[in-house]
């Protein structure tokens, strides 16, 4: 794929940009070079490799959901630095 000035102008007005011609051209052998280095990925053989969509054979592994109890309200509660019986009570952040 080859990059062209173009497209780079055409980023930079989607983007808001003001690109002098200089950084038009930087940004468009910077570009090319993202692009080439992007395409190595086509070069790899990867006819011995199979296809996979996971790295492990483990496929929609759940836990059975139960019911378990739980601590104590209150019990809870005495660990809270400040609480209104109920709940932790926090300071107004506003």
């Amino acid at each position: 794929m080859e990059i062209q000035k173009e497209e780079i102008i055409h980023i930079a007005n989607l983007s808001n940009l003001n690109l002098s011609d200089a950084e038009v051209s930087k940004y468009t052998e910077d570009m090319k070079q993202i692009v080439e280095f992007a395409n190595k990925v086509n070069e790899v053989d990867t006819s011995s490799v199979k296809e996979t969509a996971f790295i492990t054979d483990s496929v929609n592994v759940f836990r059975k959901d139960e019911v378990i109890k739980s601590m104590d309200r209150k019990e809870l509660l005495q660990n809270a630095p400040s609480s209104n019986g109920e709940a932790y009570s926090i300071p107004h952040v506003l």
